[in-house]
Order: C-alpha cells, then sequence, then structure tokens
C-alpha cells in the first residue's frame, strides 16, 4: 500500500477482439471517445474536444442525469498502436496526475490495453478510478465489436 497520496496508483486491463490499430485509433477519435469514455452505468454520451498530438489538449464532458463531470489532459506521448500517455485533470485525481495506455497484440485480432494511472487525492480517489477506468474499456469493447 502506498504511504502518501503522491505514490497511490493503479492498472486496470482488457483483451478486447478487435486489432491494435482499430483499439489504438478509437483513443484518439473524438466521435470514438464520445461513445466510450463515460461514466459506469451511464448510457449518455460524453462530449469530447480533441487535438491528437504530443503536447495537444483534450478535453472530456462526461455526462450524466443529475451532473457535467470535466475531464481534460494534455498529450505527452503517443506511439502509434503501442502507448499513449496523457495528463488526466478530474475532480478527483491530482493535477499532475498521469494515465498511460500501452496497446499489445498477444494474437492476431486480439489487443491487451493496460491501463496505468498514477497520483489521486485518496484511496477512495483510486478505488472509484478502478471502477470508472473498467467500465470505459468495457464501453471501448462494446462499441468496436
Amino acid at each position: 500500500m502506498a504511504d502518501t497520496i503522491n505514490e497511490l496508483e493503479l492498472t486496470v486491463s482488457r483483451r478486447i477482439p478487435a486489432p491494435r490499430a482499430r483499439v489504438f485509433d478509437a483513443w484518439l477519435s473524438p466521435r470514438m471517445l464520445e461513445k466510450f469514455m463515460r461514466p459506469a452505468g451511464i448510457d449518455m454520451p460524453s462530449r469530447v474536444t480533441n487535438d491528437p498530438v504530443k503536447g495537444g489538449r483534450f478535453s472530456i464532458i462526461m455526462t450524466t442525469p443529475e451532473k457535467e463531470i470535466p475531464h481534460a489532459g494534455t498529450y505527452l506521448e503517443i506511439d502509434p498502436h503501442s502507448r499513449l500517455s496523457f495528463t488526466w485533470e478530474s475532480p478527483h485525481s491530482l493535477d499532475d496526475s498521469v494515465v498511460t495506455v500501452d496497446f499489445a497484440e498477444p494474437e492476431p485480432g486480439v489487443t491487451e490495453v493496460t491501463l496505468h494511472q498514477v497520483k489521486f487525492r485518496n484511496e477512495g480517489a483510486r478505488d472509484g478510478h478502478v471502477s470508472g477506468w473498467t467500465a470505459i474499456l468495457a464501453c471501448l469493447e462494446m462499441e468496436i465489436g
């Protein structure tokens, strides 16, 4: 267990039955991000703006019937079809939180997505992000499939 909030981190992964290039490209497409970047159990599309270049910014406004949840960040690394890294600004993570998403193709037509995030306000925020990212990866698989 981490000793300080700056050391809190998480890792979630999912095998998605789709080619790696297709799964990777979904993370940079505003149209696809609108569909899969949403809170668990909510079937409302998010509003997305995206400049998918190193140093480019993105904004994702997740919507629920009760509220809007703003998320934003800056792309730190875009290694086509292999890795994305970006800052993650949300109400429940620290401003210097970083998300890294790795894409592997352990077999043809199957992508292993591994998402790692560091720096949370507290353990509850980290645990909430574990469920959130797990739901987002499930939505991604549904939208790609």
